[in-house]
This record gives C-alpha cells, structure tokens and sequence, in this order.
C-alpha cells in the first residue's frame, strides 16, 4: 500500500506527486489543490470539474506524431487524418478548446445527430474533415447537404440502403453539390471489453457483403459513385487488446481491395472509428489496455500497407475517430469529504454503567492492552466479541447501551490495530481484515450525475486525495456520495483497486478527493438523479512563468434552474411558497420575512451540500 494510487499506470504522465501533493506534470509543477482553493475563495461550494486544455493538446499531438512517425518508418502513401467525435463529451469548455487546439492538424469532428451535425458546421475548423455517423432521416441528410454546400469537407456515412437511397434522392432535389459518401461496413470480426458489441455479425450497424454490393450498384445507376470515397467499421469504444483491432483491419483492408476492383476508384480511406482504449486501472495486476499508441499506430500503417501492396491497390487514406483517448484525461473531478462515519465512536462518546456485560468488559481491555505483537489477534477477538453482542441484544440481554459501547470498543480497536500491523503483515492478509474495518467517507458529489458509468457498468476511475500525500494513508475507503440511492457508492474491494485515504476530521480540516479520466462521457452521460446538477466547472489555462489562469467558471445550476430544465413552472413554485408562508399562523411577521429571504436564496442556490454538523 503506497500513497501514489497507481498514478505510473493509469497517469501518462500527466501527473506528479510533490510536496504530499498531486501536481500537474509541467514546468512548474501546479498542485491542483492551489486550483480548487482559489476557485473556492468566491464562495463556491460542492463538486468543482476542472478542465487542463493543455492535456487536450498532448493527446491530439501524440495521436498526429505517432500515426506520421509511422508512415515515415513503413513509407506508408496515404494520408492520416483524426476526427472528435461530439458524442463523447459535447460541452463547451472541452469543445472550442479541442477545435482551436486542433486547427494545426487539421483536425475534425463527428457527428451521430442532427443537433450534433449543426454543432460541427458552426464550430469546426473549416478545412477540416466532418463525419456523420449513425441513422439518418432526410432531414439529417438535408443538413449534411447543406454543409456540402457551405464548403465543409464533409462525408455522409451509410448505416443501411434506405438511407442511401434517401440520399441518391435528395442530390436531385438540392444544388450542384452532394456531400461524401461512406459506407459502414459489417465485420465478422467484433472487440473486445464492456463494447465489444460494437462489431462482429449481430452489431447494430454496417452493411453486410451484399448490402455493399447493391450499395455500390446503386451509386453506379445514379451516377455517384465518384462520391463514394470511405469504408467505416467501429469494433469497440474501448478496445483493450490489440488482436481484435488487427483482425479487423485485415477484413477491412480487404474489403477495401475488393470494392475498388468494383470500380469505387476514389473510394480511398478506411475510418476505423474510435477504440482507442485509455487505462483507467490503478493497479498493475488489473491493467486492461495491452498495447501502447505506438503499437496501435504501427500495426494500422503495417497492415494496411501490407493488405493494399497485396491486392496491388493505393494505400489507402486513414481516419480515427478516437474521442476517449482524447477526451478523457482532460478532466479531473475535485469534491471535498463531508463526514467520515466512524468519527462518532470516540472514546469519550462511551456511557460508564454500573454494570456491564462480560463480553464489553474484555473488549474495554482488549482497547487498553493492545500492541504491535497481539494487534492481529486483538483485532480478530474485537470482531467476534462484536458479533456476540449483536446476538445478544436480539434476544434481549444486552441492552442499546451496550451495544453503543461495544460498536464503540471495536472501532477503537480496529483503528488502533490497523496503524500498529502497518507493513508487518502481508499485503493480502492486511487487504482481508481492512475489508472488515473499512471507513464510509461521505463526499460532496452525485455519482449518477459525475460517474454515471460507474454506477452502469461499474467502469472503474482512478480516486486520489489531492493532498497529504507524503502521509501514510490507512484508512480503507468506501465512497458514499450524497444521494439518496444505495447504488451511489464505491465500495472497498481488496480484488478490484483497493482504496486507502487518510483518518481525518471534515470538521478540523478541509481533506478533497479527486477523480480522474472523467472528460469522456461522463458529463453528457450524467443524470439528474436527486436533482443533482452538472457541478461547477473552470477550465485552468498554465502560464509560462509557472501561475495558472482561470477562466469560465460555469457554476452548477440553481435549484430553480434544474427545475425549469424538468418542466416545472418555477413562478408558480415561488408563488406558492410564498403564499403558504404568507398565510401561515406559526408565524409572526418578522419571521415570515425572514423565511421568505431564507427560501429565495436556497432556490437560488445549487443542490450540492455546504458541510454536515
């Protein structure tokens, strides 16, 4: 158990721990926690997402550099070209940043709706290539008409023949100018991890070897074929081993060789869609992702070479569309811990009684004569004795006071045995009893709203203090958030990323946790479950001489502001709370003008918590 939580595995370094505290991996070495405080000088309370555009940049430059390191080394002729697609995170202060970051590499953007669509013609980098993905009405085909017409370089990407033919249809209809066309393609071959549905023979989308023959016969009758320019397959968002990808590309590549031998002579790129997996494990045993971007980089260019060289065809160009190797690292989640649970068992809340079960007296001196050589021994009998006494007071011979003092007792014990085994007893055993003495910190976030994949399909994140970290930290963790749901909690797994955070008082001391790779989905996933708001969020721009600059600060959404998103008519809820104060005989007038005041400023407010107690 080590206080850098994984940060050499799931960090790309990113990140660095200085002084106790996490830092940004730069020049300068910003600790985030400098961040959350000065956000927080304003009075700003709750869950705070901070975006670094800096780690945006890193992403797209790495993408760019390997996938042209790697046409250099194999002399690979195609192009390289890399498009965001919206769907992965669509909210402004990740968005304009990620376009103005991208206009040296030309890079582009996806759209998979209609709303998307005119996201892309309003925001993306002119020259730059747009893709739209996924079912298409004639309206959406409509508006990627339009786009054509505006001068983007835009490609329609075909997911079944009626929507191919609704497009055949509509380049009658309209101007001289029909967008690209592309068709997605059905591989045998499917992914692997959580997505691994995205492919293979049942996936939802993509042509069959028939549906591409007739696809292609269709463009020829209507004179089209010239606009067929792109073959499109996606096997997985998240694509934890390389061999899937490899077979994938082998169909593709090939598929590619026979189309062109159909006549389709400009059809000369393969978009192999996103995939490109992110490593969000903080222990080495459990790492999912088993290539790097280089591998990744090289086995396309390789393959594709080999393939096209083979079937003697032009290589052909390359598009990705990896949104969660872009996005994901961009964002931290910083949230304060409200309350620790066991905080109420302190020596001093035990009640004297004149008399006291046998089985509270020994844990009393099980408490008193504790110590390094009979801590393991002392801890197991605390539990057993613990469990006695619960029996006990079902059938009525312990009463509520003496199970206080012995829930009490235990945790006392608990906590001393824990911080005197320290590193004597292996780390599998310590991992067993830690599970027995784990500790319930309640943070200020909803993981429906924050971490909804979570919550879904239990994806794991990385979870760090911000600070104290050159303090031993020997307290197991679980994570309560502040909703009223069950399913809002991490709990302490000695298999699955065990976590260990520091025995604080909320009370004495601020104490943040940070959640980290959460710019990917998590926001445009996010619920309002409890009526938790998105939290406040500010991007943070690093200065050259090492300071930090803070810019659009977005503050969650008022109560009132939520209300209104839910349809509520929130006059009428302002005036009915007013007119039932108003008309309220508990109350004098005074009172009743304070309370108003109190009601207009709570509705004004977020819903997130100010402190407990």
């Amino acid at each position: 158990m080590n206080n850098i939580y994984g940060l050499d595995i799931w960090g790309n370094s990113n990140f660095i721990i200085e002084d106790g505290k996490i830092c940004l991996n730069t020049d300068f070495k910003l600790p985030i926690i400098d961040v959350v405080k000065e956000i927080r000088k304003d009075g700003i309370k709750g869950p705070i997402l901070l975006r670094f555009p800096h780690l945006i940049k890193k992403q797209i430059v790495e993408i760019y550099s390997n996938f042209n390191r790697a046409k250099k080394e194999f002399d690979y002729s195609g192009n390289f070209s890399a498009v965001y697609p919206l769907k992965v995170n669509q909210y402004p202060g990740f968005v304009k940043n990620l376009v103005e970051i991208g206009k040296p590499f030309n890079y582009g953007l996806e759209a998979g709706s209609k709303p998307e669509l005119l996201l892309a013609m309003a925001y993306n980098n002119f020259e730059a290539p747009i893709t739209v993905n996924g079912f298409k009405d004639k309206e959406l085909i409509n508006i990627g008409f339009i786009a054509a017409e505006m001068g983007h370089d835009i490609t329609l990407t075909i997911e079944g023949l009626s929507e191919l033919e609704s497009i055949i249809k509509t380049s009658k209809e309209r101007f001289s100018t029909c967008p690209k066309i592309g068709l997605r393609i059905r591989l045998h071959t499917s992914g692997s991890g959580i997505w691994a549905k995205s492919g293979g023979m049942d996936s939802k989308f993509g042509l069959t070897a028939t549906e591409l023959i007739e696809a292609v016969n269709l463009l020829k009758s209507a004179n089209l074929l010239h606009k067929f320019t792109m073959i499109h397959f996606h096997i997985g968002s998240q694509i934890n081993e390389i061999h899937p990808l490899k077979k994938a590309l082998t169909e593709a590549g090939n598929i590619y060789a026979e189309l062109r031998k159909m006549d389709a002579k400009n059809l000369t790129a393969i978009n192999l869609g996103g995939g490109l997996a992110v490593e969000y494990s903080q222990t080495r045993e459990l790492a999912t992702r088993n290539y790097t971007l280089k591998e990744y980089a090289n086995d396309v260019i390789f393959l594709l070479k080999t393939i096209a060289n083979s079937k003697n065809v032009t290589e052909p160009d390359i598009f990705i569309e990896s949104g969660r190797f872009v996005a994901a690292s961009h964002a931290v989640l910083t949230a304060p811990v409200l309350e620790l649970f066991s905080k109420e068992y302190a020596e001093e809340k035990l009640i004297s009684k004149d008399e006291n079960p046998p089985l509270v007296l020994e844990l009393y001196d099980l408490y008193k004569n504790i110590k390094p050589s009979n801590a393991l021994e002392y801890l197991h009998d605390s539990i057993a004795h613990m469990e006695s006494i619960l029996t006990l007071f079902d059938l009525g011979y312990a009463d509520l006071t003496d199970r206080s003092n012995a829930e009490i007792l235990t945790h006392l014990i608990m906590k001393k045995a824990i911080s005197m085994l320290g590193n004597k007893q292996s780390y599998t055993d310590l991992l067993k009893i830690q599970k027995q003495v784990q500790e319930k910190y309640l943070v200020n976030f909803s993981m429906f709203q924050s971490l909804p994949d979570f919550w879904g399909l239990k994806q794991h994140f990385p979870i760090m203090p911000l600070e104290k970290l050159d303090e031993r930290a020997t307290r197991s963790a679980s994570i309560w958030d502040i909703t009223c749901d069950s399913d809002g909690e991490i709990n302490f797994d000695p298999n699955i990323n065990p976590l260990f955070l520091h025995d604080i008082d909320p009370q004495e001391e601020n104490y943040f946790l940070a959640f980290f790779l959460v710019g990917a989905y998590q926001e445009v996933l996010g619920m309002n479950h409890n009526l938790f708001t998105h939290p406040t969020e500010a991007t943070v721009y690093l200065k050259e001489n090492g300071g930090f600059e803070i810019k659009n600060i977005l503050e969650s959404q008022s109560v009132l502001d939520i209300l209104e998103d839910m349809d509520y008519d929130v006059y009428e809820i302002q005036d009915i709370l007013s007119d039932r104060v108003k008309n309220s005989i508990l109350l004098d007038d005074n009172e009743k003008k304070q309370i108003l005041g109190e009601l207009y400023l709570f509705l004004n407010d977020n819903g997130y918590l100010k402190s407990i107690g």
